[in-house]
């Protein structure tokens, strides 16, 4: 069985992560959505939350593709989280040249430590390029339309999150 890790905070998931994640299904028999808890990202939603949206927002990605996809929290390395969950691969999503830059590195080191787990880069599709949750919150909380961004459902929890002018 393959199985495919794909990391990052999605404070919120945005249809770029969607996207990502619906192709991924295409490459996997399991995919593992590993939510990093990244305490100095300050995220918006709990880690509880986040995972809550995720499985919330691919439940019909798993009717539709068969494929196993679970959200599973992680705070320690990211190749010793591909190696817990059994991961053969890891999917990074891309939107621009300065993503690659960073990311060339990040697989450089993962390979440092273990070789046997590869990296798999998908492009975004074009209208979801310039999606990033930390502009998506900017815009929300400065009053702007995120509905281009976001699933109706992630929209009203980062509304109503933003009306309770808290933190989780």
């Amino acid at each position: 069985m393959r199985v495919g890790l794909y990391p990052g905070t999605f404070d919120p998931l945005t249809l770029g992560h969607r996207d990502i994640i619906s192709r991924a299904t295409q490459l996997v028999d399991r995919l593992v959505i590993g939510v990093a808890i990244n305490r100095d990202k300050g995220p918006l939603f709990s880690l509880e939350e986040r995972v809550a949206m995720i499985e919330a927002e691919v439940s019909d990605l798993i009717e539709s593709s068969g494929i196993e996809i679970v959200a599973h929290p992680f705070e320690n390395l990211l190749i010793d989280c591909a190696r817990d969950v059994g991961a053969s691969l890891i999917i990074r999503g891309l939107r621009a040249v300065t993503d690659f830059e960073y990311e060339f590195q990040m697989v450089g080191m993962n390979r440092a430590m273990d070789d046997s787990i590869e990296t798999v880069f998908l492009m975004a599709e074009a209208r979801h390029q310039a999606i990033a949750s930390k502009l998506v919150k900017e815009i929300a909380r400065l009053g702007g339309d995120v509905s281009k961004f976001v699933s109706p459902a992630i929209e009203a929890a980062l509304m109503r999150r933003l009306r309770e002018g808290q933190r989780p």
